[in-house]
């Protein structure tokens, strides 16, 4: 139980985090770990399926074409500090021991025996469609509106006013 109230407790605070982010992409990135910990209540859950499709449509997909998306506008390009070579260094430190770590996980990776569920109908895919789509179509499809007005007003604040250009004589072209 006390699993699920520090990753209650981490999900509240990136999900402050994403609105009170001053930089665009560490907002969406705070995002990201937002919706990681909703993985791991979908996994505390016992709600694999959900916990997976979460993992790959929203933190595969979505939010990652949204973070290549405002790292391509470079909003921040005027007031970007230049990286030292400390921080460089750094970087590719932790870069290693990430491999190393990886590395060394593969190697000690052991194969399970399959778990067999007293149930076979728990689980599938065909018995969450029927109830989602009989008794939850209403928050379905608003949870799609308002993933649509969000990538609207992404687009519209990451869209700048530009000015006419005028000719030397005053003439707008």
């Amino acid at each position: 139980m006390s699993t699920f109230y520090f990753i209650a407790f981490l999900s509240i605070f990136f999900a402050i985090l994403v609105i009170t982010a001053r930089n665009p992409v560490h907002s969406i990135l705070y995002l990201v770990l937002t919706f990681f910990t909703f993985t791991v209540h979908y996994i505390l859950l016992n709600a694999q399926f959900l916990a997976i499709v979460n993992f790959i449509v929203y933190m595969g997909a979505i939010l990652v074409l949204f973070l290549y998306t405002l790292m391509l506008m470079n909003l921040n390009k005027d007031n970007e500090p230049m990286k030292s070579n400390i921080v460089k260094i750094a970087a590719v430190f932790g870069g290693g021991c990430l491999l190393v770590t990886i590395v060394a996980s593969l190697k000690t990776l052991a194969v399970s025996q399959p778990v067999v569920l007293q149930n076979p109908e728990l689980g599938l895919v065909k018995n969450l469609g029927k109830v989602l789509f009989n008794e939850f179509l209403l928050p379905f499809e608003v949870s799609s509106l308002l993933l649509l007005s969000a990538m609207v007003g992404a687009v519209l604040l990451a869209t700048k006013d530009k000015q006419p250009k005028t000719q030397p004589d005053g003439k707008l072209y």
